[in-house]
């Protein structure tokens, strides 16, 4: 039986992770990138996020607070990178 509270340690990655995939499928609809694929590669994504998370949560929750300020930096560099490239500003030519 899962329990939710094993969970909690992550929730503000969960929260955060989600908004992120939405910041990245908008950049990939801006640039065109055709709708099924991009809906695919995000299930995909989603999918394996999913796995990963229900079957690592039990070995990870010791490093719980690591983990959640790594992925918050990780996404607020991908948040900030998205903003400069919407701008039309190339970072990365």
């Amino acid at each position: 039986m899962v329990n939710l509270k094993d969970y909690a340690p992550f929730s503000g990655l969960l929260i955060f992770g989600n908004i992120e995939n939405l910041v990245l499928a908008s950049q990939g609809a801006v640039a065109h990138v055709d709708p099924y694929i991009l809906a695919g590669l995000s299930l995909i994504a989603v999918i394996i996020w999913f796995l990963l998370g229900t079957y690592g949560t039990k070995v990870a929750i010791k490093y719980a607070d690591y983990i959640e300020i790594f992925g918050g930096v990780v996404i607020i560099i991908l948040g900030v990178q998205s903003m400069i490239e919407a701008m039309g500003v190339n970072l990365f030519p």
